[in-house]
């Protein structure tokens, strides 16, 4: 399968014409056809049949399709054979934030349809898709709807395509999901059940590592409850296990995460880059710290976090915590609270991971969790970022070996977003190098025999992004076996971008060309009319 573009307005797919992919015209209007012998028994989106991916939704963007005819794949299109590009490294895309509705049913099925569609005859392996634990389990505990994500895992079999699940405990504010209701009812009358910052301002997009095993949610401990819907799940879609569903992902803090959430208050528009807050001053967290440092015969350090840390909106070096020299993390007590700090999220952790692969053991699938890439500040001697989110990893410490650890004690992959990012377009007052980050992270993980699977960060809008990811795919140190593009949207799909992450997919099949320098095939195109009022979708 050749693909070739003239200028960046055609597209051409099919050494001999066999198979053309897509012409993005005004309102997106996409034509999927068969052109040899210039026929069109392919995919047809045509006039008042096309594919759009317009306006804001409540995330920043949701799928709609306007009047789309149902097409289907000619018959030698659905059998061309692409080779896995990268040595076997897999490629997936995320399908929108807002796929299953409140509803329980599909958010634009056709339009949906449509994208998977151009996604299989570009090569793509499969799609990953957002189960959310306040749409599945939303009104009792106990009671699930799987329907929706039924329909969207029989959508994407039908096409031959893979699909990840990532199992979210979480809430999203970029799609307006929240937690389950019954848990936010008890969250109103338990608030210490949510983690809590030091102004006593509770994050409430997750629940606290500290209740992990505490029967605050109706006599039930938060691990339990996970582990009932993690099974729950299994039996719903045991029919398509191992078959359609290769890889499962659980949700392990923040956004999916398994840190703190420390930055949650982004710092005012001062030009700060502040490094967040611990999250420490709930009920439950203080008690744990009060145990610890008893245990350790300081009963005064177990009173509350660090005095001398700052604040959102304060330069965190020039606090007295995270002093570059002669700074409090550097002596016995800021030992002390940092050991205790990451150990709980490190604890947290394996319990979620170790829940997830207990219940999937049996089902021939990969279980994964996310790691996050903080790596504002890392350039600084006790990267303070890093530290608030749970990561006790300094000049003088590495601080991801524990994490890989228990990635590897539990058999679980690690997901690693961040992989279009690179030193040259951080600001310098920033002190970030996601390049040095991730290369410390995966090294970790190649001494422990943890599998990588890599993420963006954005719809690379980032400059070079592209070329960036292809080069960490390329880097035999990272050991990266899996790579998910997030994420499905109108941005995705538009002139300005789908082109190129068309030319992304065909470079990793030819991984000793540049993206700059693609042969142009000068036969049968598609033209393409400008399109606009085009933004971004944030994964």
């Amino acid at each position: 399968m050749d693909i070739s573009f003239t200028g960046s307005s055609q597209v051409n797919l099919g050494r001999n014409g066999d198979v053309g992919f897509f012409s993005f015209g005004q309102n997106l209007n996409a034509k999927v056809c068969n052109l040899k012998n210039n026929s069109s028994k392919g995919c047809n989106f045509g006039k008042n049949q096309r594919l759009a991916w317009p306006l804001k939704s409540a995330f920043g963007f949701t799928l709609r399709a306007s009047a789309i005819e149902a097409a289907e794949i000619s018959k030698k299109a659905s059998k061309i054979t692409i080779k896995k590009p990268v040595d076997g490294v897999e490629l997936y895309v995320g399908l929108p934030l807002d796929t299953v509705s409140k509803m329980h049913t599909m958010n634009q099925e056709r339009a949906i349809a449509a994208g998977l569609k151009a996604l299989k005859l570009l090569g793509v392996e499969g799609v990953e898709l957002p189960v959310w634990w306040g749409i599945a389990e939303r009104e009792v505990r106990g009671k699930y709807q799987w329907t929706g994500y039924l329909a969207v895992a029989e959508m994407v079999r039908k096409l031959g395509l893979k699909l990840h699940v990532s199992l979210c405990f979480h809430a999203s504010k970029e799609c307006k999901i929240p937690l389950p209701e019954w848990v936010s009812r008890i969250g109103k009358e338990k608030p210490d059940i949510f983690f809590t910052d030091r102004s006593g301002q509770h994050y409430k997009d997750c629940l606290s590592l500290a209740v992990d095993d505490v029967p605050v949610l109706d006599g039930k401990t938060p691990v339990e409850v996970y582990k009932d819907f993690c099974e729950s799940f299994k039996s719903a879609f045991s029919p398509f296990m191992g078959s359609t569903i290769t890889g499962i992902s659980v949700g392990l803090g923040p956004d999916g995460e398994l840190r703190y959430p420390s930055n949650h208050r982004p710092a005012k528009s001062n030009g700060c880059h502040g490094a967040g807050e611990f999250q420490c001053y709930g009920k439950y967290m203080l008690a744990n710290l009060k145990k610890h440092a008893e245990k350790h015969e300081n009963p005064l350090w177990g009173l509350a976090g660090p005095h001398d840390a700052p604040g959102y909106d304060q330069n965190p070096i020039s606090s007295g915590f995270f002093m570059e020299n002669g700074g409090s993390w550097e002596t016995s007590y800021g030992d002390f609270f940092l050991s205790w700090y990451s150990s709980q999220l490190i604890s947290h952790g394996h319990r979620i991971l170790s829940l997830a692969a207990s219940t999937f053991k049996d089902a021939p699938i990969s279980v994964s969790g996310k790691v996050p890439l903080v790596h504002s500040w890392y350039l600084t001697r006790s990267h303070p970022s890093e530290l608030m989110a749970g990561f006790y990893n300094t000049a003088n410490r590495d601080g991801y070996k524990d994490i890989a650890e228990i990635f590897s004690n539990n058999s679980c992959k690690m997901i690693l977003p961040g992989m279009d990012l690179s030193d040259e377009h951080e600001p310098l007052e920033s002190h970030s190098s996601p390049e040095s980050l991730f290369a410390q992270i995966t090294s970790s993980c190649l001494k422990y025999g943890v599998e990588v699977s890599g993420q963006n960060t954005s719809v690379s809008g980032v400059s070079r992004g592209f070329e960036q990811i292809k080069n960490n795919l390329l880097d035999k140190n990272a050991t990266v076996d899996l790579f998910t593009y997030q994420r499905m949207g109108a941005y995705f799909f538009s002139p300005d971008h789908f082109p190129s992450f068309a030319q992304f997919i065909r470079s990793l099949n030819q991984p000793t060309q540049r993206l700059d320098s693609l042969p142009v095939n000068h036969g049968d195109t598609v033209e393409s009319l400008p399109d606009s009022n085009l933004h971004m979708q944030t994964a």
